[in-house]
């Protein structure tokens, strides 16, 4: 592989959280859990919406909190960027559990 199509497959993984909802230790983890099982992968931490905890891989959205009112499983992540890594399309994820939400 040449240099140019090695950079022009460089994974990133772009990571949108809520400031508001302190998302931003669950972020750090995930990127953390990236970078040490995948290293050549380049992650970006970012504030946005309300609510938010949005994944996307190479531009493809492969997670939603908006849109599930949940966390991704992080193993579905890591298992996602390896296929971006190896040329692969990439899936949604599966959400984490929701254990702390308590409806009154």
């Amino acid at each position: 592989m040449t240099q140019s199509e090695e950079q022009s497959r460089k994974t990133r993984v772009d990571i949108e959280y809520c400031n508001v909802c302190n998302s931003k230790p669950q972020c750090l983890e995930l990127a953390s859990i990236i970078r040490e099982q995948v290293p050549e992968a380049e992650v970006v931490c970012r504030t946005g919406r309300r609510g938010s905890f949005e994944v996307q891989i190479n531009d493809t959205l492969v997670h939603s909190k908006l849109g599930s009112l949940a966390f991704p499983r992080y193993e579905d992540v890591v298992q996602n960027v390896r296929k971006a890594r190896d040329g692969l399309p990439v899936n949604k994820v599966a959400e984490q559990p929701i254990t702390d939400c308590v409806v009154q």
